[in-house]
């Protein structure tokens, strides 16, 4: 059966500058055969271009919608699916957004496409062996990825290794792997391509995966693996757990891996361009190619930019609102000396906004918080220029009245309020203040491994073995980085300050998705309403000053129950494969 490729393989030529003119002018992309691939390293090298194409990339998906938006960290603004997830009701006829999170069918189909490689390699004529081992660990990698995301959806799934035909018959029924083999293959995936990658590419090749790319998934799918999901000690079900084993060597390799990477880090470091401890941390989601990116979708708006800055940014920039912060995240931001914000302090609910954790200037819009400038049909309802996400009394000197003006930010805007927010803030995260969000002109990367995780990942596998110094070192690292003052704390206060610093330095980047449940916390986190602020700026007698009044409101229902610590198969997928298990409490 012939296989034809889409424009998607151009595009990755493009902006890998993987392709020679010659090579484009020989046969149009669309027109070629699986027979040919194989005869053509060049071919070959477009073919591992486009699998590049499946990595989850929700800067371009459609609807960009986040996993952010089901956790405690936010919202999305339309629901596109998140409400079944949100209210535990979705099912494996009715999966929601997990659907477009779990990607079992996209993924499925690209390990067939890694798997097609490696049965076909030794048939293509390579000349350049440093080409072809790149290839092979470009592949493994991308396996990895693929299972990687799969098992930390769903638990153990099916490993297929071996590419189906249309004659395979019964033998395509394969049933689900145990969890544990899962994470051995996902591991043996990842040193296969450490052995064979680079750790760095010429410009012609950036965005490629490295020998540190590969790593950095092998210390993600290590720690998961280590974690309380997957290691209770009454669980039977191999399927979505341990059954049995130590997990302090499950810790211990979780912790060599993250070693290794920190040892031999190659070119990557924590990203500190400025002397500004908010904007350092900003642009690392900005600056492509800088040192603290292991592995990211980088983008081109020359070819097809991101979307984000329209998707998330503020109706009264005519933006979309899109993936919304909540309060229930927002009040957790530490102050700028370490200490807890408190709503019930005077001090703090006078000024909620002031004197924070560096990084909440860098990833929240707030009610007040200096952007962009407006576009012209906004600039004369904001003169300050700044996110009005509140209510103001204003006085009317012809009708000798105090009337209540709303933001350009919020529901009752004249500026498309439709699109508003509804819990008072906006990601800032990600959003470049020199991209007008109407015109897709975007390049940020979407990151996938940067180098603070693997200082967490290091620091959460020294804690469970003991190793408290070096995991105090580690959070240190990354807190000085922050901005934020250094910490001598031990015990359990050192558990929650690294909790801390891995819910707000991974903040947006489809973290804690995973990390509430591989800690066992979403139950306590997800059934309580998602929140937001409602603010008023009251007019002082003197008519020129305002006291604001700030009020937590609930703005929608959530409720989370066991089942939801893995998402469902598909039913489409179990009607297809009889020897497929559903989830439990499904």
């Amino acid at each position: 059966m012939n296989k034809r490729y889409n424009i998607a393989v151009l595009f990755f030529l493009l902006v890998f500058g993987a392709c020679k003119d010659d090579f484009l002018d020989r046969k149009p992309m669309d027109s070629i055969s699986d027979a040919d691939v194989w005869k053509d390293p060049a071919l070959v090298q477009s073919y591992v271009n486009e699998l590049y194409v499946d990595v989850w990339d929700p800067f371009i998906d459609s609807w960009k919608v986040m996993h952010t938006a089901i956790t405690d960290e936010g919202m999305y603004l339309r629901d596109k699916g998140t409400d079944v997830v949100l209210k535990g009701t979705f099912t494996p006829e009715n999966m929601g957004t997990l659907t477009q999170f779990g990607r079992w069918e996209p993924y499925y189909k690209a390990i067939r496409n890694c798997n097609l490689l490696f049965e076909n390699m030794d048939r293509v004529p390579f000349t350049d062996e440093a080409m072809k081992n790149r290839l092979l660990g470009e592949t493994y990698f991308l396996r990895a990825y693929f299972y990687l995301n799969l098992v930390s959806h769903f638990g153990g799934v099916p490993l297929i290794t071996k590419s189906f035909g249309l004659d395979s018959g019964e033998e395509m029924f394969v049933e689900r792997s145990s969890f544990e083999d899962c994470v051995e293959q996902i591991v043996a995936d990842c040193d296969q391509a450490i052995a064979l990658l680079p750790e760095s590419y010429g410009a012609d090749h950036k965005g490629r995966a490295t020998k540190f790319s590969a790593m950095a998934a092998k210390s993600r799918i290590l720690l998961y693996a280590a974690s309380d999901l997957y290691n209770k000690a009454a669980n039977s079900n191999a399927l979505i757990g341990y059954v049995g084993g130590n997990r302090q060597e499950r810790w211990q390799r979780a912790y060599e891996a993250a070693k290794d990477l920190l040892d031999n880090p190659g070119p990557h470091r924590l990203y500190q361009p400025t002397d500004s401890a908010t904007e350092n941390y900003g642009r690392v989601f900005l600056d492509n190619h800088n040192p603290e990116i292991i592995f990211a979708i980088l983008h081109n708006k020359e070819l097809k930019g991101t979307s984000v800055d329209l998707w998330n940014g503020p109706n009264g920039y005519h933006n979309w609102g899109g993936n919304l912060p909540i309060e229930n995240f927002v009040s957790g931001y530490q102050k700028r000396d370490g200490s807890p914000f408190d709503w019930n302090n005077p001090e703090d609910a006078a000024n909620p906004y002031v004197g924070r954790d560096p990084r909440f200037y860098a990833s929240i819009l707030y009610n007040g918080a200096k952007w962009r400038q407006r576009p012209t049909d906004a600039a004369a309802l904001d003169p300050d220029n700044v996110i009005q996400t509140g209510r103001k009394e204003v006085y009317n000197a012809s009708t000798n009245k105090i009337e209540e003006v709303w933001g350009v930010d919020t529901r009752y805007s004249p500026i498309e309020n439709w699109n508003a927010s509804i819990t008072g803030y906006y990601t800032r995260k990600f959003l470049d203040i020199n991209v007008d969000g109407q015109f897709f002109r975007g390049e940020q990367p979407w990151i996938i491994f940067r180098y603070a995780e693997i200082l967490l990942n290091y620091a959460e596998a020294a804690l469970a073995l003991g190793r408290e110094s070096e995991a105090r070192e580690a959070i240190n690292t990354v807190r000085t980085r922050a901005g934020m003052p250094t910490s001598t704390v031990s015990g359990q206060a050192l558990v929650d300050l690294y909790r801390y610093e891995r819910k707000y330095e991974l903040a947006f980047e489809g973290h804690r998705y995973f990390d509430m449940r591989r800690w066992l916390i979403a139950e306590s986190l997800m059934n309580v309403p998602a929140k937001g602020i409602d603010i008023l700026a009251q007019l002082n007698a003197d008519r020129k000053t305002y006291t604001y009044q700030y009020k937590i409101i609930d703005v929608a229902p959530r409720q989370f129950n066991v089942k939801g610590y893995f998402a469902p198969i598909p039913i489409g997928e179990i009607q297809k494969n009889p020897k497929l298990q559903q989830n439990p409490n499904f």
